[in-house]
């Protein structure tokens, strides 16, 4: 049986969500929560999982969502220009 564990705004965020899942190993699907495909690209989308790995889907999809402190962000920067100057 299958369970919601998270919306996306429109297709390009659901798929980031579901490609997000399949890295972890678990397989998800998304279907357009309005079930109307006038919408296209741009509808909402529900996204599915089977119900054994819901709870594991939405602690990592928790874990995404918090945020980055100043310092994490400026670690991170400064080690990417740092990797692209040592490529050039």
């Amino acid at each position: 049986m299958l369970k919601i564990v998270a919306g996306a705004q429109n297709q390009p965020q659901a798929e980031l969500i579901v490609e997000r899942l399949a890295e972890a190993g678990i397989t998800a699907i998304s279907q357009l929560s309005s079930g109307n495909p006038e919408f296209g690209a741009g509808g909402g989308r529900m996204i599915y999982v089977e119900e054994h790995e819901a709870e594991r889907a939405r602690a990592l999809l928790a874990e995404d969502e918090q945020p980055v402190s100043d310092e994490e962000l400026t670690r991170l920067s400064e080690a990417a220009g740092r990797e692209a100057a040592a490529e050039e």
